[in-house]
């Protein structure tokens, strides 16, 4: 059965035009095609051809957009761009391109169904005549389901959808760092408009095995618990994983406000929160001068379940951005909850089968293919980093739910926050039993690795003794100095917000207290005790800091001089 092609134009072809239609034609699709001529008063001095879902517009209005096609490719180029232009304007020449054409079949809930694309491909965005963009998301036979960036009141069913060819991608570049965007890269935070260096995919294939190197450089977080037993590495990805109302933003802030002058650049990705914790955060970074350095990538509660389930995806093409150049970068997906819970409420409504707790059976490649981007790269292709901190929210300290345990075998460790802790006073509420880092030692400097010692059987006995003694009424002295140096320990993990520890003041800290030598001061009192010690080194014996930060090692000369000089001040005291 030959195809039909339908010619729209305000004057009826004559018989050389029909010819040269149908020649044109049957050469493009290898078979006969048959020209049906139908009046339009709207075109004139040009035509449009339709094969199917196939137009050819040679309309004024459709070589114009191919002007401007042609003009808006300039952008991305870096050299004068008024020459382009007037070169690009000179020797242009419209060229007979087909486009295809679709039509709304229903819209609702963030969701568009389309028909006529037949050749769309998954993920390529589509532009409906109302001006908003979609993204192909779902492929039937007969229509495809596509997933709306932009209010969907304006769109109707029946009204047209055009392809693009293109992929979903963000603006990227250094202008970014400091302001606050939205999921499609636009500024949200009322500073004006942003020069982008390029623009990136947000699906990009992760680095292959040959393209990485091991991880071995400590991304530090300030927090003594966690640098201490739990070390991150550049290139890692540490899972921070806990109930509702744990602290896990504040390790994820803490460690951002750590990275000022190491040249990190840090992302933070913020998915279904309030719009008004988002903004304190923002202005909490903004006073510890963290924000100089910092990108917010927001996609807040209010937004639609699209603008959530891109939003982490566009801040990783930004960071790979960065780390393509060599440079180290942090990024903290804040939370991976509520993404997956986007990612199920789009895939219900494009009538996807539900699995297990209503998730589809693609949740576990919707976070592998985003966390597997993040990598240390060789130094053959620049030697940068992407550190990833995802976080996920728990119900009842369950990790072995269908998303925690996804993303548990994902990533390379987890710091587990317990409720019973925090709620105990000890914060951060790190769980030593169920918290780990299976990069290790290999991502801690070599002062840390001696000074850290046996601390995390230290506590492990600790926490054991103190389950069997909590009901006995007599102890012996040894038990009792367990226990209160047990005790003491757990004090000195006590950290307060927004206040991380340098290198060399966890290293003494470690010294001082894994040496016993806070075994007689109240437990009430370690924290107070611990930094007016810590004043003492800095005003007194500075030159122990200056060494260990330099040289990033703990010799036993210097490890002598803070043990002999905290004994003398803790005597004088």
């Amino acid at each position: 059965m030959s195809k039909t092609a339908v010619l729209y134009s305000n004057t009826a072809p004559n018989a050389v035009q029909e010819a040269g239609f149908i020649e044109f034609l049957s050469k493009k699709y290898g078979e006969e095609v048959s020209l049906v001529w139908k009046k339009d008063d709207s075109i004139e001095g040009g035509f449009r051809l339709q094969v199917d879902s196939e137009i050819f517009d040679w309309s004024p209005s459709g070589r114009f957009s191919q002007l401007k096609e042609a003009i808006s490719a300039l952008k991305n180029k870096n050299e004068n761009i008024i020459p382009l232009l007037k070169d690009t304007i000179t020797n242009w020449t419209p060229k007979a391109l087909a486009h295809e054409e679709g039509k709304v079949l229903t819209v609702g809930d963030g969701i568009a169904t389309v028909s006529g694309l037949d050749n769309a491909t998954y993920g390529e965005i589509l532009i409906f005549s109302s001006g908003v963009r979609g993204m192909v998301q779902d492929l039937r036979p007969d229509e495809i389901g596509c997933i709306l960036f932009g209010e969907e009141d304006d769109i109707t069913e029946g009204s047209t959808v055009l392809r693009t060819g293109k992929t979903a991608g963000v603006s990227v570049g250094e202008g970014y760092i400091g302001r606050v965007v939205n999921a499609l890269g636009v500024a949200i935070d009322g500073e004006g408009d942003i020069m982008a260096d390029e623009y990136r995919p947000i699906e990009h294939p992760a680095p292959g095995i040959i393209e990485r190197q091991p991880v071995d450089t400590p991304m530090e977080t300030g927090i003594l618990s966690i640098d201490s037993m739990f070390p991150i590495g550049r290139g890692q990805r540490e899972l921070i994983i806990g109930d509702r109302q744990t602290g896990k933003t504040a390790i994820a802030l803490d460690t951002i406000v750590n990275q000022k002058g190491k040249d990190v650049i840090c992302i933070y990705v913020a998915i279904g929160q309030k719009a008004s914790s988002v903004a304190q955060l923002v202005q909490n970074l903004k006073m510890r001068g963290a924000m100089d350095y910092t990108i917010i990538v927001n996609a807040s509660a209010s937004e639609s379940a699209p603008m959530q389930y891109i939003a982490p995806y566009a801040g990783c093409a930004m960071g790979e951005y960065f780390m393509e150049q060599g440079k180290d970068v942090l990024i903290v997906y804040d939370d991976l909850s509520k993404h997956a819970i986007a990612y199920r409420s789009l895939s219900l409504l494009l009538e996807r089968s539900p699995g297990r707790e209503a998730y589809p059976g693609d949740v576990f490649y919707l976070h592998s293919r985003l966390l597997e981007r993040s990598a240390r790269l060789s130094d053959a292709i620049g030697g940068g980093s992407m550190t990833a901190l995802p976080i996920v929210e728990t119900q009842a300290g369950d990790v072995s739910a269908y998303i925690p345990t996804n993303i548990i075998s994902i990533t390379d460790g987890q710091i587990f926050l317990e409720s019973d802790l925090f709620f105990a006073g000890q914060r951060p509420a790190v769980n030593v039993g169920l918290s780990v880092s299976r990069v290790g030692g290999a991502a801690q400097t070599k002062a840390m690795k001696k000074a850290a010692g046996a601390i995390r059987l230290d506590l492990a006995q600790y926490r054991e003794m103190e389950v069997f003694t909590q009901f006995a009424s007599d102890l012996d002295e040894t038990t009792k100095r367990q226990l209160t140096y047990g005790q003491g320990l757990m004090q000195m993990l006590r950290q307060d917000q927004y206040n991380p520890y340098k290198q060399h003041e966890q290293v003494i800290i470690l010294t001082v207290v894994l040496n016993h030598l806070m075994q007689d001061i109240p437990v009430l009192q370690v924290r107070k005790v611990m930094a007016e010690l810590l004043q003492h080194f800095k005003e007194k014996h500075f030159y122990i800091a200056e060494e260990i930060e330099r040289t990033c090692v703990l010799s036993d000369e210097c490890r002598e001089n803070i043990i002999s000089i905290a004994k003398k001040y803790l005597q004088e005291r």
